[in-house]
């Protein structure tokens, strides 16, 4: 009987072994970069599409995120000719199996993303954890531009974005305020989290967002949690979620490979695009 228990504690051990090194792998990949066109009503007559790149969820930690390896995304980021670059928060991480690397040295490289319009950060749960002034100073020091409950215009583009709703610091209410007094232009909401999508109101018809890690481990049993993935409708509303490029708690991903999106946005045609 004891020699039973052993092997089969033993198969445990090599099955959670190569769980963790399948795991690791797919953690270790370059992103997928998904492309995605979305046309919006109020689109100037003439203006051309305005590219995207949704970037979250980084998670700057040794030795699975360090600085060294996002050097190498920003990159490969950087062949995608965007008009813009949109970070979805979480640009660092303090988790378990995994070092800290300090804040300034973490953000850092994310100072060679070259965009056209500029690269733009909201915050996320671990970068409030982490502390919001170190963060915020990093964030400026990497040439980065923080909308924290704010409004830009991007080209045609009213663009919002609202600080982390996880640890409960968005103002969603008043970043919607002052994206209209910008004007009746097309909208869309940058944010961490996915929680405001279905108080999206109408004038707001896409939300880009983060957070969720495509569940990060997604095991193929009926009752495993669903988290939000890819691509999210309500109505005439859809949410893009990133699955991140970094990783959360554990340094591995299985069946949620690290992705960007290029969105590409467009006016809505008479041929309807």
């Amino acid at each position: 009987m004891k020699s039973v228990v052993a092997r089969l504690f033993i198969a445990l051990i090599a099955i959670g072994a190569i769980a963790f090194a399948y795991g690791w792998a797919e953690g270790q990949r370059a992103p997928l970069v998904r492309h995605l066109r979305v046309a919006l009503a109020g689109w100037p007559e003439g203006a051309p599409p305005l590219r995207l790149v949704l970037l979250s969820d980084i998670h700057v930690s040794q030795p699975d995120m360090p600085p060294a390896r996002l050097t190498r995304i920003v990159r490969q980021l950087n062949t995608l000719n965007a008009d813009a670059v949109l970070i979805a928060g979480d640009l660092v991480s303090d988790k378990t199996l995994s070092r800290t690397v300090e804040t300034k040295a973490a953000i850092a490289p994310l100072s060679g993303l070259r965009a056209r319009l500029g690269v733009y950060v909201v915050l996320g749960n671990h970068d409030h954890w982490r502390g919001v002034a170190p963060v915020r100073r990093a964030i400026a020091y990497a040439g980065l531009k923080l909308i924290k409950d704010d409004a830009i215009q991007l080209g045609p583009l009213i663009l919002g974005g609202i600080d982390d709703s996880v640890t409960d610091h968005s103002d969603f209410e008043s970043t919607l305020r002052k994206m209209r007094a910008l004007g009746d232009g097309p909208k869309a909401l940058l944010s961490h989290g996915t929680s405001h999508f279905g108080w999206l109101p109408p004038d707001v018809p896409l939300m880009l967002a983060g957070h969720d890690h495509c569940g990060q481990v997604r095991l193929p049993i009926p009752a495993w949690p669903r988290y939000f993935c890819g691509l999210e409708r309500r109505g005439t509303q859809l949410m893009i979620t990133s699955a991140g490029i970094g990783m959360s708690i554990l340094p591995i991903r299985i069946n949620a490979p690290p992705d960007v999106w290029v969105v590409t946005v467009v006016g809505i045609s008479r041929k309807g695009v």
